[in-house]
């Protein structure tokens, strides 16, 4: 990338300058005063933006260990032109949360406590060593991209030779800890709305993430094509969202049948704030989704799979909104809005990722991945007079 192409001003960069200007300010400001002049959190609402948008980070990058295991465990080859996409969006996903979390801790100075005073009855103890596990994981998965550009092919070689345990070790992590993030919950059935508090939500939090972090990949997918200028593999984007389709099928049924069985579907009938945003979030993450979704007109559209996954990850938005947020809001007594440094934290962090996510994609190669092991084959393949004949 050129440097003029960098200091070249438009309107996106000056805003994104003026996001990250605002977030540097706030950062600094939560660290010198403290959560409670930085925050409109109180006691009774310890969390806040910070933990539902890190509920959002890990299960949108979902994708990255749903792709590795369908590529490199199960052997459909079909999806190799996603992995190194996923495992990326993954990569940053995870240290936005990391970021977030680190912002978020009432002493971040002692952040390093549960990596040697371990507490095996704590959920949140499991989450924090399963992200520090499976964020290493992705490092690793990643390093191939980073590795090819400076032509080491001895690390590549001995990467590739681990990869499937590497892969095995990201799945068992992030099984454990997307699920555990509902997992969380459990402990406040007093509190939690009604509508969302469910002994299922560990299975509900996992099956979730999946259509939402597929979905990722389809949005994603779309908007590359159209800043890079590349074709986009259509057949393979359509067959992911047969698979989205599924999902959020699944994932309303047992929904649905949780509700029914325990007695809860009232609640759908009595006016409230958390009944209409159950609905909205039904609406638009569940119910269009799966109307569009099982036309095949629509699957084999670009733009309206760019739309649906927009629907999708909206209502996975909403979903973990509503439980983090505002599902324990009426509980606790208090109204709770983020304040302006929990909001400009956050567009901070996801603002940088979103241009290492641009300056990685231009820089190495994110999306070729399968055209540069099938040229790697090749070569192999070359008998020695060939090779000779290609150099010249």
């Amino acid at each position: 990338m050129k440097i003029n192409e960098i200091l070249k001003p438009t309107f996106w960069k000056i805003v994104s300058v003026l996001i990250v200007t605002l977030g540097l300010y706030s950062t600094i400001f939560r660290f010198t005063k403290g959560l409670g002049a930085a925050t409109h959190l109180y006691d009774t609402v310890p969390w806040g933006l910070w933990i539902g948008f890190d509920f959002l980070g890990v299960g949108l990058a979902a994708a990255g260990f749903t792709i590795a295991a369908t590529v490199h465990i199960f052997n459909f080859h079909k999806f190799d032109s996603l992995v190194r996409p996923a495992i990326l969006t993954a990569f940053l996903g995870y240290s936005v949360v990391v970021g977030l979390l680190i912002v978020d801790l009432g002493r971040p100075e002692n952040f390093w406590h549960p990596l040697i005073m371990w507490n095996f009855h704590s959920v949140m103890f499991e989450i924090t060593w399963c992200i520090i596990c499976y964020s290493t994981v992705l490092l690793l998965e990643l390093a191939p991209v980073v590795l090819e550009k400076f032509g080491l092919k001895t690390p590549i070689k001995i990467l590739k030779k681990i990869s499937i345990p590497i892969v095995i070790a990201g799945v068992l992590f992030s099984t454990l800890h997307q699920s555990s993030f509902g997992s969380l919950y459990l402990i406040v059935p007093g509190r939690l709305h009604p509508l969302w508090y469910s002994s299922l939500l560990p299975v509900q939090f996992y099956i979730s993430c999946i259509g939402a972090g597929l979905s990722m990949i389809i949005f994603e997918s779309y908007l590359n094509a159209r800043a890079f200028k590349t074709g986009i593999n259509l057949e393979v984007l359509s067959t992911i969202s047969i698979i989205i389709l599924v999902d959020l099928i699944l994932s309303f049924v047992i929904k649905f049948v949780d509700l029914f069985v325990s007695g809860k579907l009232i609640y759908l009938a009595i006016p409230s704030l958390e009944t209409y945003l159950f609905y909205l979030e039904i609406l638009v993450g569940t119910f269009l989704p799966i109307y569009l979704l099982s036309f095949k007109k629509f699957r084999e559209d670009k733009m309206w799979l760019y739309i649906i996954s927009i629907f999708t990850i909206s209502g996975f938005i909403l979903n973990r909104m509503n439980v983090s947020i505002t599902g324990l809001t009426a509980s606790s007594g208090k109204n709770y809005f983020p304040s302006f440094d929990e909001i400009s934290i956050t567009l901070m962090l996801v603002v940088l990722a979103m241009y290492a996510f641009n300056l990685i994609a231009k820089n190495l190669s994110v999306f070729n991945e399968e055209n540069n092991d099938r040229e790697l084959n090749k070569k192999e393949n070359m008998s020695e007079s060939q090779k000779l004949i290609l150099s010249e």
